[in-house]
């Protein structure tokens, strides 16, 4: 499927200070720069999403938020526009998602496909069969598990009685096998002592809508059917379906969208019928799932230990990476990652790099692709914005306007760039994207000019406390990677980080009675905002350079110390991981994507960079956490859940619109395990040195089947916190 740019809808939302004060103006109606890669009909942003707006679906693909009555205190402006009344979005929570995509396969805990809500088989976004409900013997079979066999497939499993002098036990199994790619096998199992001739019908149903009308409500009604060859086949406007079965019906109807068989199945013999779900029409190309391609981006890492959990989340990470990789339409060789599904089954350009960073364990191809894919969309120039990479500006709760991920993207290319060298990316490779790493930070320099800081983009914005990190890191790694090539403007780069550096201590450190805090922004009258979010965790993120030592960050000694401790204290730490605002701040709500629930990346960011400082104690609280909680998701876990107070014998709450499965989320199971090792690999120089958690929170474990300096790394640590490399590539040396 060839998924064509867009443009965002327009980002207007009010957002008021504490205590009626309001430090940022409106900001401004439309985004910061176009979204690329957006699969056509899904929304652009949804309301669960990281890399774009809360206020998210377009007007006419879907819901506008409700209004809402501003809190007590707070001026007279309401945080939302008061628009018509939102509906609901469909649930995903509670929803089986099968992903290989273009394609998606979504079904209810019940295996039917009633088409409600956003059940059904979708390629690109379109629903191409909303319905499919299986009868046998005019029943429909009692549904005993419903459950995911991997991150493109589900299997359900119900019951029967057919025979009328039969007693309490089932005497018919009814399986049913769903695959994202479009494809459905039911299994009849006769599990009784007679043959038995069993009537099967199939009714079959679309309406042809995009993801974006569905999520709003407002899909049609289901198109008319005619039959087509060994099934049904349903046309609109804009594209077509067809479904064909095998075996061939005994009879199709299209006017009730019915198709029959009569299916003999001896004494504990069984049956099958096969559905494909396919696009119809002129110009409908057969689906290709990046996934099942011959080679894969990926390398199939395998873990074991102590723990039994390590081995099933880290397998499903990389499960659900493989499914959410999709091909730059005009390049196919280059692979990056969708944000995640249902929502945003295209590209967000800082979540994609965020991902592919995480994931560089996994070898360094991936991150090529996402970066050659983002190289062609940089803006040229001249002019202030040459170099940006354009990115859709996202909801940063109630308490600060939303932000520019374009600013994200462009300051984590050259990050990406510089570390995936490190892990091994070829000089080749390295070399042919150097320009497009210049030419971010040079607008790096350009924007910043003879200030200090980055400021947001649009008028009066805020000076955000993750984008000095950013900034700060990009211009460290950057500066690394000039000097590698004799390229010029690493010197300048370092002189702008250092300033940074020495005002950001004073600036964004707000002193308290519990010790003091960094400011989560400085308001355009230079006021810090002081209220503790988990986009702090971005200033223990400082990159890895030269020898396996990391860049210098933001903070000092004394600053990251107490950084660790409200990041592990109970304010910020729910149990399951790390909220995204703290219980104790005004706004706080364990269901704010933005404003306190857990987010899996931010958790795994502050595991990581919490052990690289040498505060374990915290990192293993929110390593556990984190853990725990994906036991609660099957380890797949979502983009974010709530961030409700963990209790005895409570479980974490499901968001319901969170994206699951989601690139970030997934790759942040892997950093958060390669954590555990410490490994920190300098390819130019083939050495790789380790730093393992010496508290071995997890206890032993072995990681297989990564990738450093391109060849196959295993790595092993003892239940003493001892480092053991297994198998490396020829000649890479340990480093101090």
């Amino acid at each position: 499927m060839h998924q064509q740019p867009t443009r965002p809808s327009a980002v207007v939302d009010n957002y008021p200070s504490p205590g009626g004060r309001e430090p940022f103006p409106q900001a401004g109606a439309g985004t910061d720069a176009p979204e690329t890669n957006r699969v056509p009909g899904t929304p652009t942003k949804s309301p669960a999403a990281q890399g774009s707006s809360r206020a998210g679906i377009p007007p006419t693909s879907g819901p506008r938020r409700t209004a809402v009555a501003p809190p007590p205190g707070a001026s007279g402006r309401t945080p939302y526009p008061t628009s018509r009344p939102a509906p609901d979005l469909p649930p995903t929570h509670t929803a089986l998602i099968c992903v290989a995509l273009p394609g998606l396969a979504i079904s209810g805990e019940q295996g039917q496909l009633a088409g409600r809500g956003l059940e059904g088989f979708y390629r690109g976004g379109r629903r191409l069969l909303s319905r499919c409900q299986v009868r046998v013997a005019g029943r429909e079979p009692l549904m005993v598990q419903a459950r995911t066999a991997g991150a493109d497939r589900a299997r359900f499993v119900g019951t029967l009685r057919v025979s009328p002098v039969a007693g309490p036990d089932p005497d018919v199994v009814v399986e049913r096998t769903r695959n994202a790619d479009g494809t459905e096998r039911i299994t009849l199992l006769n599990a009784t002592l007679r043959p038995l001739r069993l009537p099967v019908e199939v009714a079959l149903g679309t309406d042809l809508a995009d993801l974006g009308a569905i999520a709003s409500g407002s899909a049609g009604p289901e198109l008319p059917a005619s039959v087509h060859a060994s099934g049904l086949r349903w046309a609109s406007a804009g594209g077509g379906a067809c479904v064909t079965a095998h075996p061939q019906p005994a009879e199709a109807l299209a006017s009730a969208g019915l198709l029959r068989w009569e299916l003999e199945l001896p004494p504990g013999g069984t049956a099958h019928v096969e559905l494909r779900v396919r696009p119809d029409g002129a110009g409908a190309a057969p689906l290709r799932a990046v996934r099942r391609a011959a080679t894969s981006p990926l390398a199939p890492a395998r873990a074991a230990g102590d723990d039994p959990r390590v081995a099933v989340l880290l397998r499903t990470a990389v499960d659900d990476l493989q499914a959410l990789l999709l091909r730059d339409p005009a390049h196919p060789s280059d692979t990056y990652l969708a944000a995640g599904a249902p929502w945003r089954c295209g590209m967000a350009p800082a979540e994609a790099l965020a991902a592919a960073r995480m994931a560089l364990p996994l070898g360094t191809r991936l991150a090529a692709g996402t970066l050659r894919t983002l190289a062609r969309t940089q803006l040229p120039g001249p002019g202030p914005r040459a170099g940006l990479i354009p990115g859709p500006r996202r909801d940063a709760g109630a308490l600060l306007p939303p932000a520019c991920t374009g600013t994200e993207a462009t300051l984590l290319f050259p990050v990406l760039l510089a570390e995936a060298r490190r892990w091994g990316l070829p000089e080749q490779e390295t070399q042919e994207l150097l320009p497009a790493a210049e030419r971010c930070l040079t607008w790096l320099r350009t924007t910043t000019g003879d200030g200090t800081y980055l400021a947001d983009p649009q008028p009066a914005g805020p000076v955000r406390c993750e984008t000095q990190a950013h900034a700060h890191r990009a211009a460290l790694l950057g500066a690394d990677l000039l000097d590698a090539y004799d390229r010029p403007g690493g010197a300048e780069l370092r002189q702008w980080a250092q300033a940074a550096q020495n005002a950001f201590r004073k600036d964004f450190w707000v002193e308290d009675r519990g010790g003091g805090r960094p400011a989560a922004a400085l308001a355009p009258d230079g006021r810090p905002l002081p209220h503790l979010g988990s986009t702090a965790v971005h200033l223990l993120d400082t990159g890895l350079l030269d020898a396996g030592g990391l860049a210098p960050g933001l903070l000092d000694k004394v600053q990251t110390e107490q950084l660790a401790r409200l990041l592990g204290g109970p304010a910020m730490d729910a149990g399951w991981g790390l909220r995204g605002l703290g219980a104790k701040e005004t706004g706080h709500n364990p269901f704010g994507h933005r404003s306190g629930a857990v987010r899996v990346q931010e958790t795994a960011l502050a595991v990581a960079g919490l052990a690289a400082v040498g505060y374990e104690k915290e990192a293993t609280g929110l390593l556990r956490g984190l853990l725990d909680a994906a036991e609660h998701f099957d380890h797949r876990l979502p983009e974010m859940y709530a961030g409700e107070q963990r209790t005895a014998g409570s479980a974490p709450l499901p968001h319901p619109a969170a994206c699951r499965p989601a690139a970030t989320a997934a790759a942040a199971a892997i950093l958060i395990l390669t954590t555990l090792a410490g490994i920190r690999p300098d390819a130019p120089a083939r050495t790789v040195a380790l730093r393992p958690m010496h508290s071995v929170p997890l206890g032993e474990i072995t990681l297989t089947g990564l990738r450093v300096v391109g060849a196959p790394f295993a790595v092993r640590v003892s239940r003493l916190g001892l480092a053991m490399v297994e198998d490396a590539a020829d000649g890479l040396q340990l480093g101090v």
